[in-house]
């Protein structure tokens, strides 16, 4: 068994949550340490992993939230509980992710090739991840129109280097919504982005033969450690966004992105 295959995974379920742009990070391993990319049914499995380490996560928080949506629909006495807003701010979020990723995607698949533009996605994610620190403290709920802001930002995030975590929280915070609440919102808004990539992305694999096949050997131990290592970094980010810290990822994300554009300006590598 390749011991990058739960390398890849590890990687994967590390950077899915963290906001440091796993998309990023790929790119600029293939580009620069010559990193040989899993094939897309492997990369399917692992995004599977990460997406089920986010609903066990959030397990409880999706039960309540979508029972108070549902019963918003029959009952407007039901409409003043958080499910209903959070509810239709996901549903939104999601149709604007789709529709801005959907106009750059392929744009942005010609920038996983380019160590400038991945850099400078790096270096733009480092900018917005250090502004947090000078945004006042919200304390509001989140709120349909919270699902459009959000929702852009994550579009956006389809283009390596700008983290989508990253994006969508501190569009959230901007928007006054409270740190616990921001948190939740982004990963919820995240299952969708995840399930719908993976959908788009299970088109290309053609059929369920083609797809077993094509997973390399040990393919269920880099999805375990997806899952794992994707369930340690939620838990340790939650506590960083509540503390107001997670700041400290945008000096590693402003680092690495300049370090890239460097070198590839100088053409040193």
């Amino acid at each position: 068994m390749d011991h990058n295959v739960v390398l890849l995974g590890f990687i994967q379920g590390l950077t899915e949550f963290l906001p440091v742009s796993s998309s990023g990070h790929l790119a600029l391993a293939k580009i620069f340490l010559g990193v040989e990319m899993p094939p897309l049914s492997y990369d399917l499995v692992l995004h599977a992993a990460t997406m089920a380490a986010t609903i066990l996560f959030f397990f409880n928080d999706i039960i309540k939230l979508f029972i108070e949506w549902v019963s918003g629909i029959f009952s407007k006495d039901k409409r003043g509980l958080a499910g209903w807003s959070v509810g239709w701010a996901v549903f939104i979020g999601t149709m604007v992710t789709g529709g801005v990723g959907m106009l750059i995607k392929d744009f942005a698949e010609e920038a996983m090739m380019n160590s400038l533009l991945v850099g400078f996605g790096l270096v733009f994610t480092g900018i917005v991840l250090i502004s947090s620190r000078f945004i006042r403290k919200g304390f509001g709920r989140v709120s349909p129109f919270d699902g459009l802001m959000v929702g852009l930002a994550q579009g956006i995030a389809v283009m390596p280097g700008v983290s989508r975590s990253g994006m969508t929280m501190m569009a959230g915070t901007a928007a006054g919504i409270s740190r616990e609440d921001v948190f939740r919102f982004s990963f919820l808004l995240s299952i969708p982005a995840i399930a719908g990539a993976a959908l788009f992305q299970a088109r290309e694999v053609g059929g369920l033969d083609s797809f077993v096949t094509s997973l390399p050997d040990g393919w269920y131990l880099g999805a375990a450690a997806a899952f794992v290592s994707g369930l340690v970094s939620l838990f340790v980010l939650r506590k960083l966004v509540i503390a107001s810290k997670w700041w400290v990822f945008g000096i590693y994300c402003l680092a690495l992105g300049s370090l890239s554009v460097i070198t590839s300006f100088l053409g040193v590598w």
